[in-house]
């Protein structure tokens, strides 16, 4: 039978059970996705734990996962853009794509360009649509200079590249070991810690940086602010106390959800113009150990679980 991730309490990754559970059926609309790759995040780490129940509650028992990639298996009455087959990538609002089999909308998957891995489809979206509407935010573009916190980290790590691809001088900020792949990609990498805003204003050659994107939280925004960044060039995905104190922006997944730009990021990456880096990749039956290695918060890029589940038996497409 299908096999889907679900928790029935909130708690640490002990709270997480691969359970049997029923072929999902897709309704008007809707397409039932075979789940080759899904992506995990720390939002959904955040949710499993009760620190998002007053904004999202979750319902007992609760699935998890929004990125998703995989091959059609069958498709809702109204569907006519997809086929049994169709590799497709995308996302769910369900809480449902750490599964073998998801049922999402068809609004929401776009075709996988055949170079796109499957690890990088499957952990595209909520990273990928993070980091683009971060981007667009402050502005990035030709003769700028952006400082990007947590720069190796999933959003982090694409948003480096999509400043670079805007024509922005970028300065990433991340440890040590995630310089050399900084540096490989244009990006002038400072490590964070003591000294940090002097390194900044050194990298960018004793000028203010002209924005500042932060993924990671703590006190980035008021380091922008410090290095005389303009508050509306600033973007915090995370610290919503410091951006509503000082007119920061926090455009995120919210603001980049949308399939035109799903389809753009993966059209970046089919050319070579965009990488989404999988740092690794666990089998369902791991989801524990991929959300411990997440949550210790040194990640480059992207940490993908690859289902592998059964073959469908006997799916009815009611659009067929």
């Amino acid at each position: 039978m299908p096999r889907a991730v679900r928790f029935s309490e909130y708690g640490d990754v002990d709270v997480l059970r691969v359970e049997e559970v029923p072929m999902p059926d897709p309704g008007p609309g809707e397409v039932l996705v075979r789940v080759r790759a899904a992506g995990i995040n720390p939002g959904e780490a955040a949710v499993r734990r009760g620190l998002l129940h007053e904004r999202w509650p979750a319902t007992f028992p609760s699935g998890q996962g929004s990125d998703l990639a995989g091959l059609v298996v069958a498709s809702g009455p109204g569907v006519t853009g997809f086929r049994t087959d169709d590799e497709v990538l995308g996302w769910t609002d369900a809480r449902a794509s750490h599964a073998d089999y998801v049922v999402t909308g068809a609004r929401q998957l776009v075709p996988r360009p055949v170079g796109v891995p499957w690890p990088a489809a499957g952990g595209l979206f909520v990273a990928g649509s993070t980091a683009w509407a971060a981007v667009h935010a402050v502005g990035a573009g030709r003769g700028d200079t952006v400082v990007v916190a947590g720069a190796a980290g999933g959003v982090g790590s694409l948003a480096v590249q999509l400043a670079r691809n805007a024509g922005a001088t970028v300065i990433g900020l991340a440890g040590p070991h995630h310089h050399e792949w900084l540096s490989a990609r244009g990006v002038v990498p400072v490590a964070y810690g003591e000294g940090m805003a002097e390194a900044i204003v050194a990298a960018a050659d004793g000028a203010r940086p002209d924005a500042f994107i932060d993924t990671f939280g703590a006190d980035y925004v008021r380091l922008a602010l410090r290095l005389g960044v303009e508050p509306q060039r600033i973007n915090t995905i995370i610290n919503q106390r410091d951006a509503v104190e000082f007119g920061t922006r926090t455009a995120g997944n919210a603001e980049g959800a949308d399939p035109e730009v799903l389809a753009e990021l993966a059209a970046l990456i089919d050319r070579g113009a965009l990488e989404v880096p999988i740092s690794a990749t666990y089998p369902l039956t791991e989801v524990r150990a991929a959300f411990r290695e997440l949550e210790r918060r040194h990640t480059l890029g992207k940490i993908v679980l690859v289902p592998g589940g059964p073959e469908p038996s006997a799916v009815v497409s009611a659009g067929r």
